[in-house]
């Protein structure tokens, strides 16, 4: 949307340009022979314009690689089923606290995942056991066995990426 915001406008200012510049009674520079043609050039340009000003943005937008975080949330493209369950557990109990780009989690009472440094699977496992830092502001023990391993395993590979 933000693309059409700023494509719209100059499209409608080149669609100006070329309509007053072939409306315009005929002058030397359109009686040369090199520039006679008449409809069929004023449709070839216009086309021509269109083309390269909305298909050519068009096809590089739409060639763009996929996005890490919500479209895959992770690095790598294929994440092993412990690591898509890590993030559905993670959606489900830690975003509404923590933020985390990955999966577009945008939590005021938690850290902010991206920004720690030093993320690895064994302080997040740290961090579910007693309750973040122990402070009291995460409650102790929010997941455990398998589900804390892929929750551990899932923000440790997409932490600050």
């Amino acid at each position: 949307m933000k693309v059409l915001i700023v494509l719209v406008p100059f499209m409608l200012a080149g669609l100006a340009v070329i309509y007053f510049a072939f409306s315009s009674g005929p002058t030397p520079a359109r009686e040369a022979p090199l520039a006679r043609g008449g409809r069929i050039f004023t449709v070839s340009l216009t086309l021509l314009y269109v083309a390269l000003g909305v298909a050519v943005p068009a096809a590089v937008i739409a060639g763009r690689p996929a996005g890490l975080g919500a479209t895959d949330g992770l690095p790598s493209k294929d994440p092993t089923p412990k690591q898509e369950l890590g993030k559905q557990l993670f959606i489900q109990n830690c975003k509404s606290c923590h933020t985390l780009a990955a999966v577009q989690a945008h939590g005021v009472i938690g850290p902010n995942l991206d920004l720690l440094t030093g993320i690895d699977k064994q302080r997040v496992l740290g961090a579910i056991k007693i309750g973040g830092t122990g402070s009291g502001r995460m409650p102790p023990g929010l997941l455990e066995g398998e589900d804390a391993d892929a929750v551990a395993t899932y923000v440790a590979d997409v932490a600050g990426h």
